[in-house]
């Protein structure tokens, strides 16, 4: 059988794009430097596909920042406020990426959102009134000309028209039903420069197609395709949904004049039962996904199988091809790499371009290569720890409940802490400068004792609490120095975890994460942040938040077992975080926060799944974290970059008592859902987006707090950044933070 895959990395085995886009933004190298480092990033993943046999290998799956907002600038859906700044077309495009400020003007970023269940972070194109579509580019023909050079009939592949319409931000008064037209005929005449190029493939993506759909929803989407299919200019055109199952437009997808058709078998729950009950078109070509692109586990064989025997009595065989249920960027590029892991783990993995292998294994499964998979499966050493297990089978249902209620902690905590109004803090990390990652290698590599790594570290966290003295915050942080990732560094003190060493992620832009691996049953070995925020107290009569990231983000931010339900892994996981709040509270920290950064991110994107299959358990276990802490411990929690807006209830129900969020870049949209509701934490919606360089004047952010002052009420009102400053430069952290302080205390001023 023939195979697909649905994307491929980008970033670079080394992460070579990323170091090379950074060295652009600080004017260190040339744009013809960073684009030759691009080229290099294409044709290594080009090749690699070519080697392992795959069918149809994908172009334009490159970015520089971000895929949706390529298909923006493509049709020229750019608000005029980057397009006057008169920068190159691609400081144009990174402007638009991650913000401008210098002399030829200040403009904010766009906003950037989560890609539906995962946690990559996409930008979201603004549509104005004035905007002229029109096909503006020629990146997809460009990279299809890369591929024909190397011997390769590529595929082209682009966010599809009905997802990308469903993904814009409309300004003013048109909506997706008044350019849905003149969008499909900029589609169409992409189609005849492909096929003119000589293409002969054509990949439209349209995960959107797995959510709830309207009626609405459905014609919009039948009157796009129905026109760009209308004349196809000789090219075979892919329809490529993935992350879940498309039962509300299964019969029109399958009825409409698609060559091919590309469906997730492995999140999609329902996408072999909807097949067997309505059959498939036997003049189309079945892309089944079903080498997971999310998980770095092993394909079961036997299974895969199971469903390509079913699939096999329904879709004529050279209909059938392979693929991958979603995009590789979600994993890292390989395993070759990793060698510091043993082999008896490592036997039970496949990143990127192992799963190339396991796709080709599949296309021509032989009794030999099932036998030595199924053996594979047979078990794995060091998973269970019944002392675990026992803990999660103990749970009482009033370990979920904290007492007394959210209004009357409040009023003890307000009598102790004594904050002014309209407390200014950050949500955590500080700039993690060279030094600081430099002494962190040093003490990795055994080029310095562990005294000499706490001793550095301690005098980063003294800097840090004297800077936030200086600039008058009220509440502070110790600065995470002793931190590599918000969840690895966890990890590391739990039992149950793997870790790789350069098993990078792409998570947004030219920001790479390294998820750790949850191998078995996890536990908390010993206290881990307590020492740091103790010492951090001690410099300081101010509080000082101890740091914790929650269950939730855990594991969402991990690779997941998939033996185990997610329910139960995250239940250990806050079993383990909750000893770590008791201790931190025995140790005379007052305010602690538990970031839940990642709540949304394994949301079902079905609405009717929401709570059987996710909210009722994982709500639940951020409250077990902190359900035992005394009244007087205040607890706040973090999240960020995702749309909150329809599970507000579900996160007052957190029970925390202050939440701050992410809202700069969203306009602060957030806050008429947070009025609508009656929501009764306190919150602290981010004035400025940390994501981008630029530094928010103090009269910008007093306009900003204004503006949230008309829907929150002020005793409830907390001032802070965006998100944490890690990312962050030192002298631009300073500068906005003193804005920030300054502005809270104009606000004040004006009672």
């Amino acid at each position: 059988m023939k195979t697909s895959v649905a994307g491929f990395p980008r970033i670079g085995r080394n992460r070579e794009l990323k170091f090379a886009s950074e060295k652009y933004f600080r004017g260190e190298i040339t744009e013809k430097e960073l684009q030759e480092t691009a080229k290099a990033q294409r044709e290594f993943g080009f090749k690699a596909q070519k080697d392992a046999g795959i069918s149809l290998i994908p172009v334009n799956d490159f970015s520089f920042y971000d895929n949706v907002l390529d298909t923006a600038f493509l049709f020229n859906v750019v608000p005029a406020r980057y397009k006057e700044l008169g920068l190159s077309p691609l400081d144009t495009y990174f402007a638009a990426a991650r913000g401008y400020q210098g002399e030829k003007g200040n403009v904010k970023a766009l906003a950037m959102k989560k890609w539906f269940n995962t946690n990559y972070h996409y930008i979201v194109p603004e549509f104005e009134d004035e905007t002229v579509i029109s096909l503006s580019g020629t990146k997809p023909v460009d990279e299809l000309s890369e591929a024909k050079a190397l011997g390769i009939d590529a595929k082209v592949q682009i966010t599809g028209p009905f997802t990308f319409l469903k993904l814009l931000r409309f300004t003013g008064s048109k909506r997706a039903a008044d350019i849905r037209e003149a969008l499909s005929n900029e589609y169409i005449k992409l189609i005849s420069e492909i096929s003119a190029a000589g293409g002969t493939f054509l990949q439209l993506d349209e995960p959107w197609l797995v959510k709830d759909l309207s009626n609405e929803d459905i014609e919009l989407f039948k009157s796009i395709y129905h026109k760009i299919l209308s004349d196809k200019k000789g090219l075979k055109i892919l329809l490529q949904t993935y992350f879940g199952d498309i039962r509300d437009a299964f019969n029109t997808v399958t009825s409409l004049n698609l060559d091919a058709i590309g469906l997730d078998f492995v999140e999609g729950r329902k996408t072999l039962e909807l097949i067997k009950t309505n059959g498939f078109p036997e003049d189309k070509i079945l892309v089944a996904g079903i080498v997971n692109g999310k998980n770095i586990w092993k394909n079961d064989y036997s299974k895969s199988k199971a469903v390509l025997d079913e699939l096999k009595t329904i879709v004529p065989e050279e209909n059938l091809y392979i693929g991958t249920s979603c995009s590789l960027l979600h994993v890292p590029y390989t395993l070759k790499s990793e060698t510091k892991l043993k082999e008896e783990y490592k036997a039970h993995f496949a990143f990127a371009e192992e799963k190339l292998k396991e796709l080709k294994d599949l296309s021509s499964l032989s009794d030999e290569i099932v036998s030595a998979n199924k053996e594979l499966f047979a078990g794995r050493p060091d998973v269970f720890d019944a002392e675990v297990q026992g803990r999660v089978s103990s749970i009482k249902e009033e370990d979920y409940t904290r007492l007394p209620v959210f209004e009357e902690r409040m009023a003890i905590q307000n009598d102790i802490l004594k904050l002014p109004p309209f407390p200014t803090t950050t949500i955590g990390s500080f700039p993690q400068t060279d030094d600081v990652r430099k002494n962190r290698r040093a003490f990795k590599n055994g080029e310095i004792s562990e005294a000499q790594y706490v001793e550095f570290n301690k005098g980063k966290i003294k800097e840090c609490i004297e800077l936030q003295e200086k600039l008058g915050l009220d509440v502070l942080v110790h600065g995470e120095y002793e931190r590599n990732d918000m969840v690895e560094y966890f990890g590391e003190h739990l039992s149950g975890y793997l870790f790789t060493e350069k098993a990078w992620v792409l998570s947004y832009g030219t920001r790479c994460v390294k998820p750790p691996i949850i191998w078995g049953d996890v536990s908390r070995k010993t206290p881990i942040t307590v020492e740091w925020s103790k010492y951090a107290q001690s410099l300081t009569d101010k509080p000082v938040k101890g740091m914790l990231t929650g269950p939730v983000t855990i594991l969402n931010w991990s690779f997941p077992r998939e033996d185990i339900s997610i329910k139960e892994s995250i239940l250990q996981i806050a079993l383990a975080i909750r000893d770590e709040v008791l201790d931190l509270e025995a140790n005379g920290i007052g305010i602690i926060q538990i970031d839940e950064a990642a709540l949304r991110e394994k949301l079902p994107l079905r609405k009717s799944d929401w709570y059987s299959e996710y909210l009722d358990f994982a709500i639940p276990a951020f409250r077990l974290v902190h359900s035992g802490v005394k009244p007087r411990t205040q607890i706040h929690t973090h999240m960020c970059y995702s749309e909150f807006t329809d599970i507000i209830p579900a996160i007052d129900s957190m029970d925390a008592d202050v939440i701050t969020f992410e809202a700069s870049r969203s306009d602060l949209t957030i806050l008429d859902s947070l009025k609508e509701n009656n929501f009764k934490t306190q919150v602290g919606p981010g004035v400025y987006d940390i994501h981008s360089p630029r530094v928010p004047s103090t009269e910008e952010l007093v306009g900003q707090l204004t503006k949230i002052r008309t829907k929150t009420e002020d005793k409830k009102l907390w001032v802070n950044p965006d998100c944490g400053l890690k990312t962050r430069g030192t002298e631009e952290t300073v500068k906005s933070l003193a804005n920030l302080v300054e502005a809270a205390k104009i606000i004040r001023q004006q009672g």
